[in-house]
This record gives structure tokens, C-alpha cells and sequence, in this order.
């Protein structure tokens, strides 16, 4: 058999990873108006890659993102809440102070800058849990090869 699990997981992996990585794309940009953000969706979409990588191997896990795309998600997540606090400051004299209008009420861009901040969590996380779990399947299959 190759690499990864079997016809059935696979074909259930390819159906169901797009929606989950929808799933984590909408909690990311509904955190400021329901519970999640930008932590909770950006584990839902790594969870999305897991599950790819484990139901068709690591080779593929790569084609879709590699460890450096995978880091270059992460550094851009950092660098967009660095950039976001650090406008605070030069817009109102404050690190984090919100320098967007704030909206209406139950309206989904209504609240400043904080759906901006989750996307760059989402970013951050979901890279930086993708990224650990890369180097998790490298060091075990470090190991695998020590003990042969």
C-alpha cells in the first residue's frame, strides 16, 4: 500500500478538508461577534492539513503547504498584530488603541480593528500548529530510520 490510510479515509479527507478549512476561515472572521477568533480558527484550519497529511502521507501534505509556507504564515501572522498595536501608537498615542471607526451594533464590521487582529492570529496559529506538526512527523521519522 502507499503512503497514508486507506481509499475510504482518503476519499473522506478530500471531501471534508475544504469545508473544515471554510469552518476555520468563518470562525476567524465571526470571533468578534460569536465565541472563536483568530486562536480557535486558526487550530480548526492546521486541523484541516493534519488531517490531509495523515490520510495521504507527507508527500502531499507538502505539495498543499510546505514548512516553509507554513512559516511564512506564521511570521505574517506575527508581523500583522505587531503592525496593528504598533498603529495604534502613531494614529492615538497608545499600543493596541483601536484607530478604526467603531460600527453599529450586530453588524459583522463593527468592531474596529479587532477582526484584523483575529485574522492575524488565524494566521499565526494555524501556520505556526501546521509547522509544529511537520517537524513532529520529521523527528519521528528520524528516529524510525535510527533504529533500523
Amino acid at each position: 500500500m502507499k503512503n497514508g490510510m486507506t481509499l475510504i479515509v482518503r476519499v473522506i479527507a478530500r471531501f471534508v478538508s475544504p469545508m473544515i478549512m471554510v469552518f476555520g476561515i468563518y470562525i476567524i472572521l465571526h470571533g468578534h461577534l460569536s465565541p472563536g477568533g483568530g486562536f480557535p480558527g486558526g487550530v480548526i484550519i492546521a486541523s484541516a492539513f493534519v488531517l490531509l497529511t495523515l490520510s495521504f502521507g507527507k508527500e502531499i501534505a507538502y505539495q498543499k503547504l510546505k514548512e516553509s509556507t507554513a512559516s511564512v504564515m506564521e511570521s505574517a501572522g506575527a508581523l500583522i498584530f505587531l503592525i496593528l498595536a504598533t498603529l495604534g501608537i502613531v494614529f492615538g498615542g497608545w499600543f493596541f488603541l483601536n484607530f478604526l471607526p467603531k460600527g453599529e451594533p450586530f453588524r459583522l464590521i463593527s468592531a474596529g480593528f479587532i477582526p484584523l487582529c483575529n485574522i492575524g492570529i488565524g494566521l499565526k496559529v494555524g501556520g505556526g500548529i501546521f509547522a509544529v506538526f511537520l517537524t513532529l512527523i520529521l523527528f519521528r521519522l528520524l528516529e524510525k530510520g535510527e533504529g533500523d
